[in-house]
């Protein structure tokens, strides 16, 4: 399918049109689940935790919660009438706990009440009955004792250990990197209504309508067509809504199976924080291989990441960090080890990247390293590394390079960020300075595109024309506050050419468009867009068709334009060519549906091309460093973001901005800390630091590459935009090595996120190595 060709002028799609809700999220009217009218009887639902990290359960006494007034039921495993299951890829994965407790925060039971605090302070009364076993909380324990979730896996290219061995240096190092709780504004939260013959309608706060409708049917012990899961709009996502809301709708839904009265569960923030996963938190071991330049010979990385208590989604996390350990870097010889590792804490799961942000930190700390024990420019030594012609262009996982912009996007973002000019000067403050240091890093980004699953890149779009010349949009992507919805309505306006006003958004829902896949991997617009442009061309055939009859001319003279069609100087509103095909009975309705092409892999030899296309991006950030506190400030950051030929620029640049302080935050001062009898510490915002307002650069540069369509024949030449800028943040972690590196040279020891305690710890380590 030529789109190019198909659409003869280009209106809407291209222009910076505000969020189709920003409006009433700006005033406070966007309606969220929790503002939903209640139906009368509506009960809310509290789940009882378990309070320890490794235990086995021998029962509980709710005796005391059922005396509560107002209480009207506890339920555990032995309550569910289908299966007790919420795992997303593998069988075992229990929505309550059975015989043993995993992790503190283990869902056990849960209880229903009149109002949430009732439920809430009910479920505090029922008493467990846990044998308290030794829990494992360290990875690299875990590690030793080969306790593992799944399989390892591996991704060889070559003769590691002969290039290894032929190399004239040979350089190793271990980097921690911390996790990352998701914070979204609004926490899990599910209202389930029952209905007539068991059917269930549930609203859940999810990135994927269709697991949702899938487990709670399997927990009810019904049919998936006696559920309906429905999606208007989350208050952020990031991931921590793809796997997740299985737990918070399948226990809301079994309350209202079990009572016949509807049923809303939410989180307190604690509880979210405790019960739910988050980004794995890892440790690569790493050794490396390179000539006097610094070009990578060989690279062998072992990485150890938290599981947690269960799979979940570690398997394609870690799949997905192998592929992006090489980032932007030609390896020849290559072995990427990835385990996962089980521990007492809870099962960790998507987050925006994906396993990407993890591979991506490891190898950009390769390159530093490498630079600095070498004595060489960081950025001479990732240009000699690039994909290219001198180097190569197949990846280690069997993919080619051949969209590089490699090239193009650095040199543009050092020109554009001053770099010469502010080398020279920040060499100069720190020489005058000892103790506000400042540091400055770049850095690129290769990030690819599409799920690793191949059946998972596919969707679903449903759209019709009404006889007044609007048209209903409905599609199998959730709306968490990226813009999804305002992207894929201006496609099917464009291809209408009509205003945006006339494209109605509706909610998500599995009895519309069924069988989605979760939005996630920076795929929504990619697939829904596409099944949207699908199903609008198909309608677009046929009432061009009778336009053409209507103007006895050939089906090509036909062309649509500000919500008229015209042959040559006549026309009609669009409006009125929909009347016309409905007189002659066309169907005005069409479900479109989009599979990405080109797209394969083997997951036992972890080789094929599972990215449609890559993304590229560069920043530089500069920081300031405190030696005597450890704090750092970022005080400017100059972003380069190829984003194809962009469906709407002015949402494409919102999804940089905020991708990149997530991204910082993650390496600066985002910190999970559990204690050591394996309770999580950082639950709320007092204990957890997520960046704020003061914590963006004061001096912001945030650009789109100019007139580069995706090679791709994506929607519009359009490319992912939601995950490949966080990684960006990373830069600021770089910047602050750069700082810390320059009190004595050499190679800072900095692991992630540098939080103030760490920062001191690697200038205390820098000072000592200098005698101060």
């Amino acid at each position: 399918m030529n789109i190019d060709a198909k659409i003869v002028q280009r209106s809407i799609i291209g222009k910076g049109i505000a969020h189709d809700s920003a409006a009433r999220h700006v005033a406070g009217e966007a309606n969220y689940i929790d503002d939903m009218p209640e139906l009368p009887g509506t009960l809310h639902a509290a789940f009882v935790l378990s309070p320890v990290a490794h235990g086995k359960l021998n029962g509980f006494d709710a005796s005391e919660a059922l005396a509560i007034d107002g209480v009207a039921g506890v339920w555990a495993a032995k309550d569910v009438p289908g299966h007790n299951e919420v795992g997303p890829i593998l069988h075992g994965e229990t929505l309550f706990a059975e015989d043993i407790v995993d992790h503190e925060g283990r869902v056990i039971a849960v209880v229903a009440a009149r109002d949430f605090e009732t439920a809430y302070r009910a479920a505090k009364k029922v008493k467990l009955d846990i044998e308290t076993l030794e829990p494992v909380l360290d990875i690299e324990e875990a590690h030793r004792r080969k306790s593992y979730v799944l399989p390892p896996q591996e991704v060889v290219e070559g003769d590691v250990e002969t290039a290894l061995a032929g190399a004239p240096h040979v350089i190793s190092g271990k980097l921690h990197m911390g996790g990352q709780d998701h914070f979204y504004l609004e926490t899990h939260i599910a209202y389930a209504i029952p209905g007539e013959n068991g059917e269930m309608l549930v609203h859940s706060s999810t990135q994927h309508p269709t697991e949702v409708q899938h487990h709670v049917a399997g927990i009810l012990g019904v049919h998936a067509n006696a559920v309906e899961c429905q999606v208007r709009r989350m208050g952020g996502g990031f991931g921590g809504k793809e796997s997740q809301p299985t737990i918070i709708a399948g226990a809301a839904a079994l309350v209202a199976a079990k009572t016949g009265k509807p049923c809303k569960m939410r989180l307190k923030r604690r509880d979210d924080m405790v019960a739910t996963g988050k980004r794995h938190d890892y440790i690569a071991n790493w050794k490396a291989g390179v000539d006097s330049r610094g070009r990578i010979l060989g690279l062998d990385v072992e990485y150890l990441a938290r599981a947690g208590n269960l799979p979940d989604l570690t398997g394609p996390v870690i799949t997905r960090t192998l592929t992006h350990t090489d980032n932007s870097y030609f390896i020849p010889n290559a072995r990427f080890i990835g385990h996962a590792c089980k521990t007492n804490t809870v099962s960790n799961t998507a987050f925006r990247g994906f396993g990407g942000p993890q591979g991506i930190i490891t190898i950009e700390a390769v390159i530093d390293t490498v630079a600095r024990e070498l004595k060489l420019d960081p950025n001479a030594v990732r240009a000699v590394n690039y994909y290219g012609d001198e180097t190569g262009d197949m990846t280690p996982y069997g993919q080619r390079v051949e969209d590089n912009r490699l090239v193009e996007v650095t040199d543009a973002v050092l020109g554009s960020a001053e770099w010469d000019y502010r080398r020279a000067e920040i060499d100069a403050h720190n020489a005058a300075n000892p103790v506000i240091r400042r540091g400055l890093a770049m850095m690129p980004i290769k990030f690819g595109i599409s799920f690793n699953l191949t059946s998972l890149n596919q969707a679903g779009a449903l759209v019709h024309v009404y006889l007044d010349g609007s048209i209903f949009l409905n599609h199998g992507g959730t709306e968490m506050g990226q813009g999804l919805f305002v992207k894929v309505a201006q496609v099917v306006a464009e291809v209408f050419q009509v205003e945006l006003d006339m494209v109605r958004i509706s909610s998500t829902a599995t009895g519309k468009v069924p069988n989605t896949s979760a939005t996630a991997a920076s795929t929504g617009s990619d697939l829904n867009g596409m099944a949207a442009f699908k199903a609008a061309m198909a309608i677009k055939a046929r009432m061009t068709r009778v336009a053409a009859e209507h103007f006895d001319v050939e089906e090509d003279v036909i062309i649509y334009r500000e919500g008229r069609v015209h042959a040559d100087n006549r026309s009609v509103s669009f409006g009125e060519l929909a009347k016309m095909a409905w007189a002659k009975r066309i169907q005005l309705s069409e479900a479109g549906h989009y599979a990405t092409p080109k797209i394969h892999w083997d997951g036992k030899t972890m080789k094929g091309r599972p990215f449609f296309y890559f993304s590229y991006g560069a920043a530089v950030a500069e920081v300031a460093v405190d030696t005597l506190t450890g704090e750092t400030r970022c005080l400017r950051a100059d972003i380069l973001q190829d984003v194809g030929s962009p469906l709407n620029p002015a949402i494409d640049l919102g999804q940089i901005e905020g991708a990149f302080v997530q991204g910082m935050g993650w390496v600066t001062c985002e910190e999970l800390w559990w204690d050591k009898a394996g309770k999580l510490r950082t639950v709320g915002p007092s204990t957890y630091k997520i960046p704020g307002s003061r914590d963006v650069p004061p001096e912001f540069n945030v650009r789109i590459l100019d007139n580069m369509p995706n090679r791709e024949e994506t929607v519009f030449r359009s490319k992912a935009i939601g995950e490949p800028p966080l990684m960006l943040g990373i830069s600021v972690w770089l910047a602050i090595r750069d700082a810390i590196a320059s009190i004595r040279g050499g190679v800072p020891q900095l692991d992630a996120p540098a939080t103030p305690e760490a920062v001191l710890r690697a200038v205390r380590h820098a000072e000592a190595v200098i005698g101060v």
